[in-house]
């Protein structure tokens, strides 16, 4: 590893990946890579996405579904570590041990397993689902962490448990910080544009998944809520629902919502979400394309796991290995 900091950032393999997902992660993933500034380690988190039931067979092929997307979306194995999680013991193995220092109390009090105590058959690996986070993290000494708001109080958990580490058993792990991705933060159902848009949506009229094909991302966007009257105006409050497609358009685009308000004066509806479609096929047709080529390229693909299940597992096993002989391990 070099001087350069360190960024750590991961999807799980669960639902499906849509334009939320793109906007505000996958995306600025690729900008961050292409500046040539950071050691950057993206990860398939599937240890993460068994905290709730999974079909195997499904689950492998997400797995490799967003694996492909990774690398489509421009992740370049030369200038980014690409690896699955669960190829490295080593994240359940630190889990362990952070746990056995982790308050009860610290991870009851967390947002994502507070809003799903009400539902019932909740399992162990949900109330620690933010330790294995931590061990992702900081195994790899991550100082930079790109996440959306949700993910904040993860980083932040991940950050307590490493100056906890660190006093009760000397210098050990670097403490990461959150970088707030503010792309993507508010990108919002297309059916409810009150709730955020999700890959676990029952609905798929909620999301434009990153694989639609283009006469489906059409349907979508010409079936989306909208408010009541015409104007193509931003105004979260009183026209939510026009605003989040205004959102999308200006990332997709480049062009500012204000531009994007005089380009569409006194234009109807219809008009604004035919050219928003368009703008977000234009965008999303290479990507689906260049997935395609590497579904095709299953040698390559996995040529690219195994450099980096390898590359992980020499700067995994060594934190490892630093992590138990400073706790007292033999």
């Amino acid at each position: 590893m070099t001087s350069q900091k360190t960024i750590f950032s991961a999807i799980q393999p669960s639902g499906n990946l849509h334009i939320g997902n793109y906007l505000g992660a996958i995306k600025q993933w690729v900008k961050l890579q292409n500046l040539g500034e950071y050691n950057n380690i993206f990860c398939i988190v599937d240890e993460h996405a068994i905290t709730v039931p999974q079909n195997p067979e499904i689950l492998r092929k997400k797995i490799m579904e967003v694996t492909l997307i990774y690398l489509a979306s421009g992740i370049d194995p030369e200038k980014s570590l690409v690896f699955i999680q669960s190829h490295i013991p080593e994240h359940a193995e630190l889990a362990w041990i952070l746990n056995t220092i982790t308050p009860l109390g610290e991870l009851q009090r967390m947002t994502q397993f507070k809003d799903k105590t009400k539902e019932k058959g909740l399992l162990a690996g949900l109330l620690n689902y933010p330790v294995l986070m931590a061990g992702d993290i900081l195994l790899y000494d991550t100082e930079v962490v790109p996440v959306g708001e949700d993910q904040v109080q993860h980083v932040e958990f991940a950050r307590m448990i490493a100056k906890k580490f660190n006093n009760q058993y000397g210098e050990t792990f670097k403490i990461p910080e959150a970088s707030i991705t503010k792309e993507g933060k508010r990108i919002m159902g297309l059916d409810d544009p009150r709730k955020k848009m999700s890959k676990s949506a029952t609905s798929p009229k909620n999301y434009i998944a990153i694989l639609d094909e283009p006469s489906v991302i059409r349907k979508k966007i010409s079936s989306a809520v909208t408010d009541s009257g015409s104007e193509v105006k931003f105004d979260e409050k009183n026209k939510p629902a026009i605003s989040n497609l205004l959102n999308i358009y200006s990332l997709f685009s480049g062009n500012s919502i204000k531009d994007l308000e005089k380009e569409y004066k006194g234009k109807e509806y219809s008009v604004f979400k035919k050219d928003l479609a368009e703008v977000i096929i234009k965008e999303l047709s290479p990507i689906q394309k260049k997935y395609k080529e590497l579904e095709n390229n299953p040698s390559y693909v996995n040529k690219i796991l195994k450099d980096g299940e390898k590359r992980a597992k020499e700067i995994a096993s060594k934190k490892l290995n630093q992590v138990k002989h400073n706790i007292g391990f033999i």
